[in-house]
C-alpha cells in the first residue's frame, strides 16, 4: 500500500504553493483580503503599512499563482482570494502552532 503524502507528480507544485505562501508580506495581504473581500493595491497599502511597489509585487505573483482573481475597473484593479483552502489552511497551521506553543 503506497502511504505516500504526496502523488510523485503533485510535488513540485505543492512546494511552489508552500513556497508563495512562505513570505510575511503575502500573509499579511491574504489575511487582509480575507477579513474584508476585495481590494485594490491602496487600499492593502494602508490595511497593511507595506510599501506600494512591494505590494503590487506580491499580488502579481499570488495573482500568477491562482490565489488572488483580478478585476479591472477603469484605473484600478481589485484583488479577492481565488483559492478557497487558503483561509482553511492558514488557520490549521497557525492553531497547530498555538497548541505547540501551549497557547
Amino acid at each position: 500500500m503506497d502511504r505516500s503524502l504526496l502523488p510523485p507528480d503533485d510535488i513540485k507544485p505543492v512546494a511552489r504553493r508552500f513556497d508563495v505562501l512562505g513570505a510575511p508580506a503575502r500573509l499579511r495581504l491574504l489575511s487582509a483580503l480575507h477579513a474584508t473581500g476585495e481590494q485594490t493595491v491602496g487600499e492593502l497599502v494602508e490595511a497593511t503599512g507595506i510599501r506600494q511597489s512591494n505590494v503590487s509585487k506580491h499580488l502579481s505573483l499570488m495573482a500568477e499563482e491562482g490565489l488572488l482573481a483580478r478585476r479591472r475597473d477603469g484605473v484600478h484593479v481589485y484583488y479577492a482570494l481565488d483559492d478557497p483552502t487558503l483561509g482553511a489552511l492558514c488557520m490549521l497551521v497557525s492553531r497547530r502552532l498555538r497548541e505547540e506553543n501551549g497557547q
